[in-house]
């Protein structure tokens, strides 16, 4: 996939909240604020799906990411 689509994409759900699988098998939930140019993102609110302690704000290294959930299209003004 070329990259200024996947940043149309990215753009198009700042703001809303997005689920990240992990390469350790983990899922993080949080409201995206951000992204750049290697997929490293921002997200605010975040907190691990299997536990209820909240991380607050956090980074993620594109590296570390397997796949997105992004809302539904419902959700995207």
């Amino acid at each position: 996939m070329p990259r200024d689509f996947c940043s149309h994409i990215l753009n198009a759900v700042i703001g809303k909240y997005v689920l990240v699988r992990l390469k350790n098998r983990r899922t993080l939930r949080g409201r995206l604020i951000g992204f750049d140019e290697h997929l490293n993102l921002t997200l605010k609110e975040a907190h691990f799906i299997e536990e209820t302690r909240k991380l607050g704000t956090i980074i993620l290294r594109g590296d570390n990411i397997v796949y997105i959930i992004l809302p539904t299209a419902k959700e995207i003004p």
